[in-house]
Formats: C-alpha cells, structure tokens, sequence
C-alpha cells in the first residue's frame, strides 16, 4: 500500500519530534521513499543526520541553502509528494499555514503542495484548548487538510491531559487509510 510512495515528513520543534523517527522508518520499511523538511526548531529536538539515515535522504532545513540541482526545491518536493505529514504539528505550523503564512520551507511547501496534507498536533494542553489554535484547526479542516488528533496522555509540563502525539500506530494507520482514499478518488476520476 505504501511502496513506490513519495511521502514529504515535516518535522516541527515540540518535544514528540523524536517520535517521527520511528513513523519514518516505518514507511521506508514499507517500501516509500521519504523526504524530510525540518524546521530549525525541530533541529534543537533531534538532528537532520539522524533523519538522513533513516531517510537516505538529504533532509531539508533552511529555505536558501545552496541548492545542488536545478529545481526550486519547495516546488519539486511539492510536487513530487503523493502524500504530506507534518508530525509533530506545533501550535505555530498550524497557524501559519491557517492563515496563508509561508515563510520557511515547511511552510512554503505545504503551502504548494497538491497531495493530501495531515497535521499530528502535539503541544501542551493549555496550548492545544486555545480557542485560536482551535479556530486555526477548524480552518484548516475546512481547507481539506486532515488531522490527527492528540490523545489525553504525560505532556512534557508533566500533567496528564489532551495534547500528546497520537501513537505511531495510529498515525500510520491514517495514512494508510488516506491512501486508500486517495486511490479510489483517482480511480473515479
């Protein structure tokens, strides 16, 4: 279901960005190829080498890094993805691309892209029951954007309450189901 997909990971800065690593490895098992765009924050959780490794890919993190190729990289990822997943999905990916801001390649990619685009948010409860990161979610839902939603769990502040990252299992399920869907649209087209 997932070999021969090109499937685009962005990777934001919350503490869950080390759980990606695990949904990676899992599609390129599966026979996808992965890329990675992380945003500089994400860098501050886990390191692009990392990802790199798992990838076997050259992971994406800084808009004007000297390309060493032709093509205008956000456009060719967001083109060539079939299928986009922004995981961890901070408080500030969402908002940004809720109200049109594109101005890291995470963004300006997501921003460009045609392929089905998920949000696993994953953020402090306080943060996440926010009426503008709920309002922001509800915009993006109404764009066709689909989310994952967190579960009641340990967050990082050390409380028990909605906010943690879905599990891998879950997250992996919905993209498979995504794709699923996304093949069917295609096939009545």
């Amino acid at each position: 279901m997932l070999k021969d997909l090109n499937i685009v990971i962005g990777i934001t800065g919350g503490i869950a960005a080390y759980k990606a690593c695990g949904i990676l490895s899992y599609l390129k098992s599966e026979g996808a190829n992965v890329d990675v765009i992380m945003t500089k924050n994400a860098c501050e959780f886990i390191t692009p080498l990392t990802l790199e490794t798992l990838s076997g890919n050259k992971v994406i993190t800084d808009m004007f890094e000297r390309p060493d190729y032709t093509s205008v990289k956000h456009i060719s990822l967001a083109r060539k993805a079939d299928l986009f997943l922004i995981v961890p999905a901070t408080a500030n990916i969402i908002g940004k691309v809720a109200n049109g801001i594109a101005d890291d390649m995470l963004s300006t990619t997501i921003m460009a892209t045609k392929a089905p685009v998920i949000f696993a948010p994953a953020m402090n409860n306080g943060m996440y029951e926010n009426p503008i990161v709920q309002n922001n979610l509800e915009k993006l839902r109404s764009y066709g954007y689909k989310i994952i939603e967190p579960v009641i769990g340990h967050l990082a502040c050390g409380c028990e309450a909605k906010g943690k990252l879905a599990s891998n299992e879950t997250i992996i399920e919905f993209l498979k189901n995504e794709m699923v869907v996304k093949k069917y649209e295609y096939k009545r087209i």
